[in-house]
């Protein structure tokens, strides 16, 4: 029976061991990472647009609108509670804001002023915009 527990208690011991050296060989020397999983997509990040302001006031009400304009649709003059970046969702715009005249495309940005402006869908399909605005709080 002694014997029998001096065995056991070996075995166990040099079962330990044996998996505490196994644990530091993987981790000092990782199994390679086969080309399937190496190929996983990955999170791309793209700035689109960076633009250093100041804020109309300490505390701002901070608004994301969408906007549809059907095709040939030209709106009138008009200003904005504030300014900020615009983004083109799909279909073709021309913005005019002071005078200045850009046409602008799906996928891309611009910053709009928040003076007075105008915008018309030239495309051959109705256009959508992301307006994110910074007005005054409570405007």
């Amino acid at each position: 029976m002694i014997m029998l527990d001096s065995f056991s208690f070996a075995a166990k011991s040099y079962f330990k061991t044996g998996i505490a050296a196994g644990l530091a060989l993987v981790l000092v020397n990782p199994p390679s990472v086969s080309a399937e999983a190496a190929a996983v997509p990955q999170m791309q990040r793209t700035p689109l647009l960076e633009k250093t302001t100041e804020l109309p006031g300490k505390n701002i009400t901070a608004k994301v609108i969408r906007v549809n304009f059907p095709v040939g649709f030209k709106t009138p003059w008009h200003t904005h509670d504030g300014p900020g970046p615009r983004y083109v969702v799909k279909g073709t715009v021309k913005i005019t804001e002071d005078g200045d005249e850009n046409t602008y495309a799906a996928g891309q940005v611009f910053w709009e002023t928040g003076r007075k402006m105008m915008v018309e869908n030239i495309g051959q399909e109705p256009a959508e915009m992301i307006i994110f605005e910074m007005a005054p709080a409570n405007h």
